[in-house]
C-alpha cells in the first residue's frame, strides 16, 4: 500500500477511535434525554463495527493475505481481533442495560453492583481496545505486508 493511500485510511481509523473515546468518556455527562444517550450509543456501536470492517479490509489488502498466508496475519493480530469483538459485546451489553435501567428517568441512580462491575470491566477493556487497535493500524502500514520480500518468503517456507 502506498503512503498516499495508507494515510487517509489511518486518519479514518484514528477518527473512529476518537469518536468512540469521546462517547465512552462523556456519555454519562451528556444524558440530557433518553434519545440523546440512545443516539450516542448507536454512534459508538456503529464506530466499532466500522473499525472492525476497516481493519479486515486492511488485512485483505495485504500481499501476505493475497499470497495465502492468512495464518500469519491471524497469528500477528489475533489479540486485536479478539479484543475488538469482546469490546463490542461489552458495549452492547452495557448500552442495553443502561437504557433499560434509565428509560423511565434519565437521571436515576442505577449503580447496582452488577451494573457497576460491567461498567468498570467495559472501561478497562476499552483501554486495551484503543491500544491494540491503534498499534495494529500503525503496524499494518509496514511495507513488508504489501510486497514480496525475503521476510515473506521465509515465512512462506516456514508454513510449508
Amino acid at each position: 500500500m502506498h503512503v498516499s493511500s495508507y494515510r487517509p485510511v489511518l486518519y479514518l481509523q484514528l477518527f473512529i477511535l476518537f469518536v468512540d473515546l469521546f462517547v465512552n468518556s462523556f456519555s454519562e455527562l451528556l444524558r440530557i434525554s433518553n434519545v440523546t444517550i440512545l443516539v450516542l450509543y448507536i454512534i459508538q456501536d456503529i464506530c466499532i463495527i466500522f473499525a472492525a470492517i476497516v481493519l479486515f479490509l486492511m488485512f485483505f489488502n495485504t500481499y501476505v493475505f493475497q499470497a495465502g498466508l492468512v495464518g500469519l496475519l491471524v497469528g500477528k493480530f489475533k489479540y486485536t481481533v479478539l479484543i475488538v469483538f469482546i469490546y463490542f459485546m461489552l458495549c452492547i451489553g452495557l448500552h442495553i442495560w443502561t437504557m433499560s435501567l434509565r428509560w423511565e428517568d434519565v437521571n436515576a441512580y442505577i449503580w447496582t453492583p452488577g451494573y457497576q462491575t460491567l461498567y468498570v470491566f467495559q472501561k478497562v477493556v476499552a483501554v486495551f481496545y484503543y491500544y491494540f487497535y491503534k498499534r495494529t493500524s500503525y503496524r499494518l502500514g509496514d511495507p513488508r505486508f504489501y510486497q514480496d520480500s525475503a521476510w515473506l518468503r521465509t515465512q512462506f517456507n516456514r508454513r510449508r
